[in-house]
């Protein structure tokens, strides 16, 4: 019986789209959303997004968020003031295909955000434009109520709660769309958050972090709520993950927690140059488990956060991003050190990235069996751009230096004696050869 009359809807639906009245409705749809178009482009121009990944404009204005939005909207606010002017068939037809539309650009344009460079991409948004027409031709030809009211006849019991295969179809729905804003929400606080540099960066990170939590814990809370869980369940749940805590996930949760410590006390700071466990690098990123820290080598650390909190670290940058370097030279005994030194110094201060204060300065340390030993020290503000290629230069510079003044690099020297019985038999074999260092 209510697939006859759901034969007959449709029927009458055909009937009185080959109506004449039809196309003063035809003419009223197309006015909404030429409207629609003009007001998207207009907020637009004057927001002055640039921006072709833009949830709300898209790439075209007409394949965001905003315009099914804007056009949805004038579309009901058409059908209800023009009430008995125009027939209501057009309305029928353009609201479930704008709300397909709005939910389908909502979803694809969120995903494509948030992960712009996965590879599954496509195949979730066919799959959602799939379920969304399919909702849309069965709420036009009458069918979906009648198909929620099959499914709302088959339920089950979960302890004291009863459920439906509606309330689990609809919670369903209801939670992946909480998610996806919540997601959304997350990521462009996060982007608003970071954008720019300086010394705060580290407390922006904290605070990104922080937020995008508290948004998954609240959009959490929301989908089992849609979904028919009773919230007093969950300290039956809050009881086994701490017990989980404490047996499996103590890492996990120590990772996490010394991660907010991290950045609430900037002991280490994005950009920061450190050494952990003999590797050496600038830290790129401090998420709330692990830490990256890029080695000049373009070799990348994943480190836990515990680790950077029990461990000692070495940190070049923390209260000074200034590094002293050094490097040995040894001259031969007789050299007029005083002269050298100022000599070199000068010849430092003009290699780049030398700075001038603290100054370069020349100290002899050691007398040596070949000659004097001297160290060459040195300051430089920014070692992430490297050490060995600073140094390189200073040391060309010294060798310069040393060729100019004609200054001696002394060497060891190897003297072999030979003894008296080797001479006179003309050979000798090793155990006749001696040799002795000067």
């Amino acid at each position: 019986m209510q697939f006859i009359f759901q034969t007959q809807e449709i029927e009458d639906l055909w009937g009185s789209l080959l109506e004449p009245e039809i196309l003063r409705g035809l003419g009223i749809l197309l006015a909404c959303l030429f409207c629609a178009w003009a007001i998207v482009r207009l907020i637009r121009g004057s927001s002055g997004s640039d921006d072709t990944d833009s949830v709300w404009f898209g790439k075209r204005s007409i394949d965001g968020v905003l315009f099914p939005a804007v056009a949805l909207g004038l579309a009901y606010g058409a059908k209800a003031v023009l009430v008995g002017w125009v027939t209501p068939t057009v309305f029928k037809l353009a609201i479930p295909i704008l709300m397909a539309l709005l939910v389908i650009r909502l979803t694809v344009r969120i995903l494509s955000a948030t992960f712009p460079t996965s590879h599954w991409l496509r195949r979730i948004e066919r799959r959602i434009s799939w379920v969304a027409w399919m909702a849309m031709v069965l709420w036009v030809t009458g069918i979906l109520p009648i198909l929620l009211q099959a499914m709302e006849e088959v339920s089950w019991r979960v302890g004291s709660t009863q459920l439906t295969l509606r309330n689990v179809v609809e919670g369903s729905l209801t939670t992946g769309i909480v998610l996806m804003l919540v997601l959304w929400l997350s990521s462009t606080i996060e982007k608003k958050l970071l954008r720019g540099s300086g010394d705060d960066l580290s407390l922006r990170k904290m605070a990104a972090n922080l937020v995008r939590v508290g948004l998954f814990f609240m959009g959490l809370m929301v989908a089992l709520s849609s979904v028919g869980i009773d919230l007093t369940a969950l300290s039956v749940l809050g009881g086994a993950l701490g017990v989980g805590l404490g047996l499996g996930l103590q890492k996990i949760a120590a990772n996490y927690v010394s991660g907010f410590v991290i950045l609430a006390e900037r002991s280490l700071r994005i950009g920061d140059m450190v050494k952990v466990d003999n590797f050496e690098g600038r830290i790129t990123d401090i998420r709330t488990r692990y830490t990256v820290i890029r080695a000049l080598n373009g070799r990348e650390s994943v480190v836990p956060n515990e680790q950077l909190i029990t461990q000692r670290v070495e940190n070049s940058s923390l209260a000074d991003p200034k590094v002293m370097l050094s490097t040995t030279i040894q001259v031969a005994y007789g050299t007029d050190i005083p002269s050298l030194q100022a000599s070199l110094e000068a010849g430092m201060r003009g290699v780049s990235r030398v700075l001038q204060d603290p100054a370069p300065a020349v100290q002899l340390t050691e007398f040596a069996a070949d000659g004097m030993l001297l160290t060459v020290l040195f300051w430089i503000s920014d070692p992430e751009n490297g050490q060995g290629n600073v140094r390189s230069h200073v040391n060309l510079m010294v060798l310069n230096i040393l060729n100019q003044r004609g200054v001696e690099i002394p060497y060891p020297h190897r003297v072999v004696h030979l003894h008296d019985g080797a001479r006179e038999g003309g050979s000798a074999g090793p155990d006749k050869l001696a040799a002795a260092a000067t």
